[in-house]
């Protein structure tokens, strides 16, 4: 079989890819996920596979050059889906340098371990996941494309942005054969409650307020999970080397569209009709926050026939649904408590 290393596959994009391909493709690929167990990487999301033949877990950070060469040459890693990064805006304005050593160091890392040990070889990917945020701000008309010129406004998009030059210089000048997607707000099970629609699942299960930036009127493009996981699939196997995709959900929501949307979906699954749009509270709005994302997916729906499968009402149901029957879940990664499973990884 042959390996494809998956960083960031604890995490949330990464537990949901890690699943599929485990399962999808049992006679076809060794999957080997690569993560560094942070707050937000949490192996009971892959509790259901970790005993699976085509499935191996290894605990490394991206910054660490020589523990990725390792891994590189003990599985023969024939293809790279590289997700690990820290990826939350407000915690880039608190500390840019972590988003700097991971997002744009590691990825440098692993571009490197690519380059020496694949040697050439076109028969190999290195397949890089980045964000819309890339992109900047739009007005109130437009959407992103792949050419759009890069205007990152925050310390995590800036980092995320270098690293796709990066990605794309290796091709150019190394050869490395790589494809780049960027996709828009992803929502669904076992988002870690930092993130919009976690967070205000969670604090209206517990009554406590819900925070909105602003105005509440800044517009993201929302893009279910498994939808995400099946256009990557699609990029590749399909995905021409050396090219850029986008992958949007049609989904654009203002941010308080979705918290009193949730408000109301809980009230009724609770029997609390009305009371939680009462616990909303607007605050200081964050710096530099991007008025609104919006994605133009044509080109991956064109040319590789990719549709998003999920509309936002169902996929939002089914999130809330989700949460609402994994609530231990939820109160173990927000308390801490999931480090007392896998104790060996977590202590290394």
């Amino acid at each position: 079989m042959d390996s494809i290393l998956i960083t960031g596959g604890a995490g949330f994009i990464g537990s949901h890819l890690v699943r599929h391909f485990v399962n999808k493709y049992k006679q076809k690929y060794r999957i080997v996920n690569f993560d560094k167990l942070t707050y937000a990487g949490n192996l009971e999301n892959l509790k259901d596979i970790e005993d699976f033949e085509n499935y191996i877990f290894v605990k490394g950070d991206i910054q660490e050059y020589n523990k990725l060469e390792e891994v590189f040459y003990e599985y023969s890693i024939k293809s790279v889906i590289h997700l690990a990064a820290e990826s939350h805006v407000d915690r880039s304005i608190e500390n840019p340098m972590e988003f700097v050593n991971t997002n744009v160091v590691g990825t440098i890392n692993l571009l490197n371990a690519a380059k020496k040990i694949w040697k050439g070889k076109s028969d190999h990917l290195f397949y890089h996941i980045s964000t819309d945020e890339v992109y900047g701000s739009l007005g109130e008309d437009g959407k992103f494309i792949e050419t759009t010129a890069y205007d990152p406004r925050s310390p995590y998009s800036a980092a995320k942005a270098s690293s796709d030059h990066f990605v794309r210089a290796f091709y150019h000048t190394y050869g490395l054969p790589v494809i780049i997607s960027n996709c828009s707000n992803n929502y669904g099970p076992f988002q870690f409650p930092e993130k919009l629609i976690p967070l205000i699942i969670n604090n209206i299960i517990n009554s406590k307020p819900l925070p909105i930036y602003g105005d509440g009127k800044n517009v993201r493009d929302w893009l279910y999970v498994e939808d995400h996981v099946k256009a990557i699939d699609m990029i590749f196997h399909n995905g021409v080397r050396g090219e850029t995709y986008n992958i949007g959900g049609d989904n654009e929501k203002m941010n308080i569209e979705i918290v009193t949307l949730l408000c109301d979906i809980i009230d009724k699954k609770l029997n609390n009709i009305g009371s939680s749009r009462l616990l909303i509270e607007y605050i200081k709005d964050r710096p530099g926050h991007d008025r609104r994302y919006a994605i133009d997916s044509t080109k991956l729906k064109t040319e590789l026939k990719w549709r998003p499968e999920n509309d936002f009402s169902i996929g939002l149901e089914k999130t809330v649904e989700w949460y609402l029957n994994n609530k231990e879940w939820l109160a173990s990664v927000t308390s801490g408590d999931y480090l007392k499973y896998y104790k060996k990884y977590y202590e290394k």
